[in-house]
């Protein structure tokens, strides 16, 4: 069972108040040895690994807001996403790159902002200041956060078969996504900001255009196959793209090897909660509206009222004032 590549993840949901408590490594569940080791090695930075693998789940839950499968989370286990991690679905392949990009945006944040002593600053990737513009600010130091990430996230994915090749690449792509999103972020100084001086830093995007991009690569992620081959430490699986006539995927690229559920029925088994009672968007012909999110079983309509502010005047200086109403809007759910 694959429900041990899970366990590291319940960090982001056990452990959201690990900034605000001493931390035991020892009594965070299901790490394995070399993340236990590198816990006690790096204790000052686990609470943003935390916070990583939280903000990872986060976005999921955004991403996947208006689909069959909406990244739902159990609280009450180990395995949070229950069974669904368990095959190497597409969907397991977006959880692995999200997550593991959340844990190096995170640890980069947070070594920007100075909570670490073991990192700061990142000053080696400077070069030459433009025109008009000079260095300045906090430069993110990516690559400590990317090199934190590898070894915490990859330290479970060492067995010699397919399914840890592939949560390996897709680790892996989520992190090449922070240090494709870097970009040059600047500030003006000068009288009533008039920009005779421009300092810049480099910085990472919005954690939303990292989600954004990566649900992009879920969509048109690359089928394989699974091929194995006899090494002198034995048999070793290895992954192969299934149709030789597309594009062979690329180290940005998700990877899978076994096609997904429907998630349109409640099934233990392959942990989908089905789409009954879910809202649907009547308007609309995609994933997201009615047709396809109720898998055609149709759905039903409900009113509901909602207080508002309404009304709202600007009154110098400098408030604010509304009223409040009462709008009746329809709720479609599906049956």
């Amino acid at each position: 069972s694959y429900t041990c590549t899970q366990k590291s993840l319940a960090l982001g949901q056990q452990y959201s108040s690990l900034g605000s408590q001493p931390i035991l490594c020892g009594s965070i569940p299901g790490l394995v040895p070399k993340q236990l080791r590198f816990c006690r090695n790096y204790i000052e930075i686990m609470p943003s690994v935390a916070e990583g693998v939280k903000l990872g789940i986060q976005e999921c839950q955004h991403q996947f807001r208006g689909r069959r499968w909406n990244c739902t989370t159990i609280d009450d286990s180990l395995a949070i996403f229950g069974p669904v991690l368990d095959k190497a679905t597409r969907e397991s392949a977006f959880v692995h790159a999200i997550a593991s990009a959340g844990v190096a945006f995170a640890v980069t944040r947070s070594c920007a902002e100075g909570t670490s002593t073991i990192c700061g600053c990142d000053s080696h990737h400077k070069g030459p200041p433009g025109e008009g513009w000079k260095w300045g600010g906090c430069s993110e130091d990516a690559d400590f956060g990317v090199l934190v990430s590898r070894e915490f996230a990859d330290a479970r994915e060492n067995r010699p078969d397919a399914r840890s090749a592939m949560n390996r690449h897709n680790n892996e792509a989520g992190r090449t996504t922070i240090l494709d999103h870097m970009h040059l972020k600047c500030k003006c100084h000068g009288l009533s900001g008039s920009c005779e001086v421009k300092t810049c830093w480099w910085a990472q995007p919005d954690f939303r255009a990292i989600g954004d991009y990566l649900k992009d690569k879920y969509d048109s992620a690359s089928e394989m196959v699974v091929e194995k081959h006899r090494e002198s430490r034995g048999w070793v699986e290895t992954l192969r793209a299934k149709y030789a006539l597309f594009k062979p995927p690329t180290e940005r690229d998700l990877v899978y090897y076994e096609n997904s559920p429907n998630f349109c029925e409640p099934n233990p088994e392959t942990g989908s909660f089905g789409t009954r009672d879910r809202t649907c968007n009547v308007t609309s012909h995609g994933i997201d509206g009615c047709d396809l999110l109720c898998c055609g079983r149709g759905h039903n309509t409900r009113t509901e009222k909602r207080k508002e502010k309404c009304h709202c005047i600007f009154h110098w200086c400098c408030y604010v004032s509304c009223q409040e109403c009462i709008r009746v809007y329809d709720v479609h759910t599906c049956k």
